[in-house]
């Protein structure tokens, strides 16, 4: 039965919320987290973060003057109450979908969503941009930035905040707290101390008591303000944000509209020149019971029923290969003492949450910060130790200064678990690991690797764990793996020595990564037509089996080369090998299939590399082209 929503159903743009008298504010906040939970239950998506902001949303969008007033959002994750709101609820149930809305906040979707956001810890940091550039412009906006605990643990926010205190522009923060890892409990008393900070007239007054004590003797002055700064840190907390010079508010109970409503209000007619933090207890999954139960559950959610909860994941035989890759490293820790991982605030998403529960003094979860992660790697291999860090390719970018100075450079045996390596769906293209096998490629010293399937990600990830020389990365798909016969143990590859898996001699397709499969169907479609192919996995990237290039160049007319990056990696190997070694000789053809020069909108996985031309039709297609043969027509998709 469709949810029932009057009040919300007469609200397309918050102006339209703001014509609605306060007392209606906990209805209308109620609808929009049922609309939030259907729309999600169809879609799938990001759920229990934004269940937690519902109330804080409404209350934003009720008091500040948007889109005027900019509002911008971390990460992105709780974006869609906010998209409701803000004349896109017609299309929420497009969420993730090929040209449906994006799961974050996109500049090029709407006029409310000023800043992108789906990688954390960047809207104090852009927020305060928005800010000094308005006072240059001489506008009189508020900017608000709302940000998670979680991603309060990323040195970009105190770099911002370090820097939003020292220059002074006025700048609204809520630090959007679900974990209560910061507040003590609410309470009565805490919420009275709250308003009461937010106030005129304590400002007023505290402004006095400083006029007061800068006109007594130096040393009385300097006992009054630490005194009053003692005071404050006991009732809420804010020490350490006034110290990076801020006005701290708080703790507010985030889904209490009787204390968010003045409160806000308070703080867009304070006269407080500056940076002013408000902090915001919340519960993640607010209002919805599995949320609430299981937030690690219901961060991320595929289509589900709203009445039970179940999420109608798709079945299948294989395993993941995060959860290969987690299985295997537990192999690999039970015959090595000196094994240790380390994730950044993804313990699920890595699979290291599995790893944690067998060795739990020698898994290392460090927040929300990859930029740490590496180097707090680098110390560990520094060490004598056998630090697997597991960061997605996509969040890897982030600490990519960290991997040249603090790995690369001192030769240092950090071993790089790269999950989410290639397209990765709904997400879209903030999360496509697409740049990982040229930003590694290019470094001296750095071993670089690929799983065609989940047998050789285990022989990858032993590879990794008996190799002391120096930096050392392997990079697996999201999702299902193939579905074959797995060894026991994995056994250490040889350095820079690919396989070739099936032999032809008119066609050769080299491949690197994920696409195996539709390397080896590719060639089954060519053999039907009667062209023998050769499909053969590189395995590393770097060092690059020279050897195995070269045969296939010498005894094929055409070398097809085949990977889940952007142009600079595995291609620009081979081609640069051939080229120095005067290889492209006697009518070779070579073609390299990459990822397009262009970031790719969130749809379904097959979709997507359709549209990249990496799937087995079109690796087909440019096989026959380049042999002047007639093409296949596009397939329709079942």
């Amino acid at each position: 039965m469709a949810t029932q929503t009057p009040l919300l159903d007469q609200i397309r743009t918050p102006a339209d919320l703001r014509k609605f008298p306060e007392t209606d504010l906990r209805k209308i906040a109620d609808e929009l987290r049922a609309e939030t939970i259907d729309a999600v239950s169809v879609t799938g998506g990001h759920l229990g973060a934004g269940l937690g902001v519902v109330e804080l949303t409404t209350a934003i969008h009720y008091v500040f003057n948007t889109p005027d007033d900019i509002v911008i959002w971390d990460v992105g994750h709780q974006c869609y109450p906010h998209k409701i709101l803000t004349d896109r609820r017609n299309r929420i149930r497009t969420l993730r979908m090929k040209d449906g809305l994006s799961g974050f906040t996109k500049r090029a979707e709407s006029e409310y969503d000023p800043f992108g956001a789906a990688h954390s810890s960047t809207s104090i940091a852009s927020g305060l941009g928005f800010a000094v550039g308005r006072d240059l412009k001489g506008k009189k906006n508020e900017v608000i930035c709302v940000i998670g605990d979680g991603a309060m643990t990323a040195g970009l926010a105190y770099e911002a905040m370090n820097n939003a205190g020292w220059l002074g522009n006025r700048l609204i923060v809520i630090l959007n707290d679900n974990e209560m890892s910061i507040a003590p409990p609410v309470g009565a008393m805490s919420n009275y101390l709250t308003r009461l900070l937010s106030s005129k007239e304590y400002r007023k007054l505290r402004r006095l008591g400083q006029e007061i004590a800068e006109r007594l003797p130096h040393p009385i002055e300097v006992a009054a303000k630490r005194a009053e700064e003692y005071a404050r840190g006991l009732i809420t907390g804010g020490t350490l944000f006034e110290e990076l010079g801020f006005y701290y508010v708080g703790p507010v109970d985030g889904h209490n509209m009787d204390q968010l409503i003045p409160v806000l209000k308070n703080l867009r007619d304070t006269d407080l020149p500056g940076p002013v933090l408000l902090h915001a207890v919340t519960v993640k999954g607010k209002g919805y019971a599995p949320a609430e139960k299981s937030a690690d559950k219901y961060h991320g959610v595929a289509s589900f029923n709203v009445v039970t909860g179940a999420q109608d994941k798709g079945k299948s035989n294989a395993p993941s290969y995060t959860k290969v890759f987690a299985q295997s490293l537990i192999e690999e820790a039970r015959r090595d003492d000196k094994i240790v991982a380390i994730t950044a605030a993804m313990p699920d998403g890595t699979g290291l949450d599995i790893f944690g529960k067998e060795f739990p003094d020698r898994t290392f979860d460090v927040g929300l910060a990859e930029q740490h992660a590496v180097t707090f790697a680098a110390g560990l291999a520094a060490e004598g130790l056998k630090p697997f860090a597991a960061i997605y390719s996509t969040f890897l970018q982030r600490a990519y200064d960290q991997v040249v100075h603090d790995v690369a450079i001192q030769k240092l045996p950090v071993r790089f678990a790269i999950d989410r390596a290639g397209l990765v769906g709904a997400d879209g293209a903030t999360h496509a690991g697409s740049f990982d096998i040229a930003y590694l490629g290019c470094l001296p010293g750095f071993v670089v690797m690929a799983c065609g399937d989940e047998a050789e990600l285990r022989h990858m990830i032993a590879t990794a764990a008996a190799y002391d020389e120096g930096p050392i990365a392997f990079r697996y798909p999201r999702g299902d793996s193939v579905g074959v016969d797995m060894p026991e143990r994995g056994t250490p590859l040889e350095i820079g020595k690919g396989r070739i898996l099936r032999e032809g001699t008119k066609v050769a397709i080299l491949n690197f990564g994920g696409r195996l499969v539709e390397a080896l169907k590719a060639a089954d479609d060519l053999a039907g037509k009667g062209l023998s192919t050769t499909v053969a996995d590189a395995r590393f990237a770097k060092p690059l089996d020279t050897d195995m290039v070269e045969r296939l160049a010498r005894e094929h007319e055409v070398l097809i080369t085949l990977e889940e990056g952007s142009i600079g990696g595995f291609a620009t190997a081979v081609l640069d090998h051939l080229v120095r070694n005067d290889m492209i000789v006697h009518g070779l053809k070579v073609r390299p299939l990459y990822f397009p020069d262009r970031f790719q909108d969130h749809a379904k996985p097959y979709d997507m590399y359709t549209d990249a031309g990496l799937n087995a039709r079109q690796i087909t297609d440019t096989a026959l082209s380049a042999l002047g043969e007639p093409t296949l027509e596009q397939p329709a998709r079942a």
